[in-house]
């Protein structure tokens, strides 16, 4: 029995992953000033915001470790801040083994590559492109380039406005993610059967937040989610 070959990559599927991905940027910048701003709060160099922009390209992460930014660094509070990153970032492992039915069977020098641009909002838009008979990887690639550039660009925009705009949760900023996530569960829609997972997920995040605090609710909820949505998965 012969072993299908994986999907080629294509400019075709790239330049629609970067096209489809367009709409989503206007918030995806909002956002990134938001992060450009509180690093001017923070006392950084417009070189240290898009340095930690375009390295650890980590998003919510970057936000909250700005926020509890110290005035002085030392190797205990560095330990405290790459372990705060790693947790939060964490939710990518589960994102990234969603994505192994399609990518397994890469070339390492053309998969891992793609994966450092993986993002929520170019995970989500290929899992639907997945689901609607779309198998060229290329597209989760475009995606993910378009949200680099713009993410890089939009952090030295905000940091520009920084002194003007001053707090950018007074204007929302800070919400802009959050809102674009429930906008995307609605395309995602499955039937509530294949919903519990989302409502549990859900439930045991806000537990989690209220109990706890911290950025726990994030592991939580995620492994709760996903290990309620595997009970209930009908497929075989």
């Amino acid at each position: 029995m012969t072993t299908p070959s994986p999907p080629p990559w294509t400019l075709d599927g790239f330049r629609e992953g970067a096209w489809t991905i367009l709409p989503l940027m206007p918030g995806l910048a909002a956002f990134a000033m938001a992060f450009g701003t509180v690093a001017v709060r923070k006392g950084f160099h417009l070189v240290d915001a898009l340095a930690m922009s375009a390295t650890v390209y980590a998003g919510v992460a970057q936000l909250v470790v700005l926020e509890t930014w110290p005035d002085r660094l030392t190797p205990p509070v560095i330990g405290g801040i790459v372990l705060v990153t790693a947790l939060i970032s964490s939710r990518f492992l589960l994102i990234g083994a969603s994505l192994r039915p399609w990518l397994g069977a890469q070339p390492a020098a053309k998969m891992y590559p793609a994966l450092f641009f993986l993002v929520e909002p170019n995970w989500l838009m290929s899992m639907r492109y997945r689901a609607a008979g779309g198998r060229d990887p290329a597209y989760l690639l475009g995606g993910g380039v378009v949200i680099y550039i713009v993410w890089v660009a939009a952090t030295a925009a905000g940091y520009g406005l920084g002194v003007s705009i001053g707090d950018p949760h007074a204007f929302g900023l800070d919400l802009v993610m959050p809102a674009f996530f429930v906008a995307m569960l609605i395309s995602l829609w499955r039937g509530a059967r294949a919903s519990v997972g989302w409502l549990i997920g859900g439930a045991a995040a806000v537990a989690t937040d209220y109990l706890f605090g911290g950025m726990w609710y994030l592991i939580v909820g995620a492994l709760a989610g996903s290990v309620a949505g595997g009970f209930i998965d009908d497929r075989k």
